[in-house]
């Protein structure tokens, strides 16, 4: 959509207000307490994880490096949005510059599109683990598994590159409110007064790479997975396999769920609250959940712990 025409005599603004997240006075201090501890706890939690992955000899497999490599993008892809959510919190709203809410902008995209790559990648691992389990150290060994991960992580950083800078090119002029608690797409389009079309439609066609692609992908590698557990004889080799999957089937509906509720969503003004708290569950909620989702059900990274207590101990 485009945007309204620029003045003339605008000139170009050098920060932006993140008006944040709409929070009654009284219970500003309540949850700022709240998303600091979610914040903390993220990144001790992922620390932690890929400490003990890399601590851990018994633990130097495929599965485990991605996780490890998963756990570290979280500290980051949390770490982006984090601090001016707090800062917003706190003072009802933050002021960031024109170049840093780009970067913040830039390096979120990064992580978020690193994020589906890995998941896909990792979903792949558990492919080629239940259906071809006889060739899985040939299918995917740590030089296949290094290479992945490098792929995604290279992909993650080069795609966004021609979104940030096209919006290098669009003029914001004057004082601007980005209505949300960080610099994401949606609000910094709705402070622009240039044309945005274009940007709008290379977005929708790069979200469908970076979104659709990967989902469809890590589906069509579960629809195999179920296709092949159903055909394990005895119920706990069946449950053996799931349970393998369980952990990363949970976080995919984590993340991809309220990113696809989002895009598919009219833009309203009732979708775009619905789109401010849904981003907080995919940028703070989601991150903290990962590590306690996947050690609640890996025995491997427990039994690492418990050795770990008692070397300790």
């Amino acid at each position: 959509m485009a945007a309204t025409g620029c003045s003339k005599n605008a000139t170009h603004v050098e920060e932006f207000l993140l008006v944040g997240i709409n929070i009654l006075p009284e219970m500003k201090q309540f949850f700022f307490v709240i998303f600091l501890m979610i914040y903390v706890l993220t990144l001790a939690g992922n620390s932690i994880i890929v400490v003990t992955v890399f601590s851990s000899n018994h633990l130097h497999s495929p599965m485990f490096y991605l996780l490890s490599n998963f756990s570290f993008l979280e500290i980051w892809y949390s770490t982006s949005t984090a601090p001016s959510m707090l800062s917003g919190i706190l003072a009802d709203g933050s002021r960031i510059s024109f170049a840093g809410c780009l970067m913040q902008f830039y390096f979120f995209t990064c992580f978020a599109t690193i994020e589906c790559f890995l998941l896909t990648v990792m979903a792949y691992d558990r492919y080629t683990a239940i259906c071809f389990p006889l060739h899985y150290t040939t299918l995917m060994d740590r030089r296949q598994c290094l290479k992945l991960m490098s792929i995604a992580w290279a992909g993650g950083f080069t795609l966004p590159l021609v979104t940030l800078i096209l919006l290098c090119r669009l003029k914001f002029s004057g004082e601007k409110l980005i209505n949300h608690f960080f610099c994401e797409f949606a609000p910094l389009l709705k402070a622009t007064c240039s044309d945005t079309s274009f940007i709008e439609v290379y977005v929708f066609c790069i979200s469908f790479v970076v979104l659709l692609v990967p989902f469809i992908l890590i589906i069509m590698s579960y629809a195999y997975i179920m296709s092949a557990i159903l055909k394990i004889p005895s119920a706990t080799g069946r449950h053996k396999a799931f349970s393998t999957c369980s952990s990363h089937i949970t976080v995919v509906s984590a993340y991809f769920g309220p990113l696809i509720a989002i895009y598919a969503t009219p833009t309203t003004e009732s979708s775009r609250i619905l789109s401010k708290v849904l981003s907080v569950v995919y940028s703070a909620i989601t991150p903290l959940l990962n590590p306690i989702i996947y050690t609640l059900r890996n025995k491997e990274i427990r039994a690492a712990w418990r050795k770990a207590f008692h070397k300790t101990s």
